[in-house]
């Protein structure tokens, strides 16, 4: 290396601060590497007299070399021509105000922060496939074809068609909101194809992927192996029908233990439930709350199960890139690999169950009243109650399906 070349290159900056996704090139300009091609955005430093000197204020530079480099980066990354940003609405500005009314929504109890994070998915694919800044309105029809088969191959493989069309109906949500906010003068046109499978398919694919259900010798030898407070939180969903955000937000205040029951408005649906509890599901959540670990937030200090650690199961992580955690799903799938339960099944799978076996006692009032199933039929706007006798039947099928010998 010349003597000239190492005077020119010694005076180069170092990263602003840990992460920072740019770095000083020799010309004194920010740059990245991208898909093999290098790109430069700002500069840290300018010319003089045959030498790079920085900039007055190197940081600030920075920001606005790394603001342009995120204005940029999704076209770069995809290949496609940079856009440049316009006065019309762009599809950075629908999604963020989009999140932001949503997150209000949140705020006033009004949707679940699950719900949210959901929304949020679906616009970094609405990002990802149309760019920061393309303008909202001349998104295609063509466009929202090539999203539907790109969303539907998946990196992954071809994806089931209820995720597929759970997606499409979260980005149509999207998109309306632009019309339905007046942040745009005509409505989005999706086209005839962008809309979810067809009941067929979906049944097609319920069909090739086997039941979502678990058989009793399996959920038996589940109980065996697991440990509290996995133990308490099974016999729950099997007891009850409840499923992981029910019971990661599951206040001990809502339990009767010495009376045996549960009073608990299901979460997702605001449905009042009332719940016989088993006496095995009695004396195991005994154990798990009296081992419960200290709660690392006073917000969570009521709650009946805690992580380790002090968090809820099903949570919103901490930290700059915020993403929803499921650790009761996760510790669930150990128990399953550990015990070689194979099939397409998870702990959801049961609340399957608990719906199939309960429907054998020919109550399906009851059952949907465990169940905490918003009912909108004329007879349920008219039912002031159901009886605790009807409900602990339910509830007795289920256990004598799984215990026999009871």
């Amino acid at each position: 290396m010349s003597k000239a070349t190492k005077s020119r290159t010694s005076n180069k900056p170092a990263k602003p601060y840990p992460g920072f996704p740019l770095t000083a090139h020799a010309t004194g300009r920010w740059c990245k590497r991208i898909n093999g091609q290098l790109y430069y955005f700002g500069r840290w430093g300018t010319s003089q007299g045959g030498k790079v000197v920085k900039v007055d204020n190197v940081r600030e530079a920075a920001q606005q070399a790394v603001d342009q480099f995120n204005e940029q980066r999704d076209d770069l990354n995809a290949g496609r021509p940079l856009q440049k940003k316009s006065d019309r609405l762009t599809v950075a500005e629908l999604c963020n105000r989009f999140l932001a009314a949503k997150r209000e929504r949140v705020d006033t109890g009004e949707i679940k922060l699950s719900s949210w994070h959901e929304y949020r998915s679906a616009c970094i694919k609405i990002i990802d496939a149309f760019g920061r800044n393309r303008p909202v309105d001349d998104v295609t029809v063509e466009d929202f074809n090539k999203l539907r088969t790109n969303l539907a191959i998946g990196p992954k493989g071809r994806r089931a068609p209820s995720s597929l069309g759970k997606d499409i109906l979260l980005i149509r949500i999207v998109f309306k909101y632009a019309s339905d906010a007046r942040l745009i003068e005509k409505p989005v046109w999706f086209g005839p194809d962008f809309k979810a499978p067809s009941q067929r398919i979906k049944r097609q694919a319920r069909h090739a992927s086997g039941k979502r259900m678990f058989e009793s010798d399996e959920l038996r030898e589940m109980l065996a192996s697991a440990q509290q407070p996995m133990r308490a939180m099974i016999l729950l969903a099997i007891n009850g029908g409840l499923g992981q955000t029910d019971l990661a937000n599951l206040p001990q205040s809502a339990l009767d233990l010495n009376g045996g029951w549960l009073d608990y408005p299901r979460p997702k649906t605001a449905v009042e439930r009332r719940i016989p509890l088993w006496p095995e599901t009695v004396e195991a959540l005994r154990e798990a709350i009296a081992s419960r670990p200290r709660a690392k937030s006073a917000d969570d200090d009521g709650m009946a199960f805690l992580t380790r650690n002090g968090l809820r199961f099903v949570r919103n992580s901490s930290g700059e890139k915020q993403a929803w955690v499921d650790s009761l799903a996760q510790s669930f799938k150990k128990i399953l690999v550990k015990l070689d339960i194979n099939g397409k099944r998870n702990f959801y799978a049961l609340r399957h169950t608990f719906e199939t076996i309960a429907g054998e006692s020919k109550d399906q009032v009851g059952v949907n009243a465990v169940m905490g199933h918003a009912d909108q039929s004329m007879a349920a706007v008219y039912r002031e109650r159901i009886s605790d006798d009807r409900l602990r039947a339910v509830v007795e099928t289920v256990r004598q399906w799984l215990w026999p010998a009871v």
